[in-house]
């Protein structure tokens, strides 16, 4: 245990293992982050209750499947004022609460959950799309002698056919 190991009246090897002592006394589990002690600070609210005073560890519905946790509500961060619709119930598809507290859904969300999706039965025959193959392949793509599409084209240069 002193400051200087090369002054140190001990053997190599004794040297050698209070130096891997002392190295790695820094990134002993005892030096870790400590738990905090006592109350939270008075900024600090419960994420799964929602009310201030104590700790998740501590929150009295810890356990208790009846209380249901409270659902978190999303902000409308980012989202510019004039692309928000306020509403008035908190309990609205994709609702956000706005910096000013009160409830708002974005403008294209309002439109969107209003038509909402409409879904097609399964095993359906699909319809028939627009096949590429009713338009004609035009003829500059096509080879010359066995009128299929041209693949690795080149210029012939006697006559400026491809």
């Amino acid at each position: 245990q002193t400051a200087n190991l090369a002054e140190a009246n001990a053997s190599e090897e004794d040297k050698i293992r209070a130096m891997m002592i002392q190295s790695s006394r820094e990134y002993d589990p005892t030096n870790y982050m400590k738990k905090p002690l006592g109350p939270p600070p008075s900024s600090y609210t419960c994420h799964p209750c929602r009310k201030p005073g104590h700790s998740i560890k501590n929150c009295p519905t810890n356990g208790d499947e009846s209380s249901g946790s409270v659902s978190r509500m999303k902000k409308s961060t980012g989202i510019p004022r004039t692309f928000l619709v306020e509403v008035k119930d908190p309990n609205t598809e994709g609702v956000r609460l706005t910096k000013t507290g009160k409830y708002a859904i974005p403008c294209l969300n309002v439109e969107a959950y209003a038509r909402r999706k409409k879904e097609k039965p399964p095993f359906l025959p699909e319809e028939p799309s627009s096949s590429s193959s009713d338009d004609p392949i035009p003829d500059e793509i096509l080879c010359l002698i066995c009128k299929e599409i041209m693949t690795d084209a080149a210029i012939i240069p006697c006559c400026g056919n491809s």
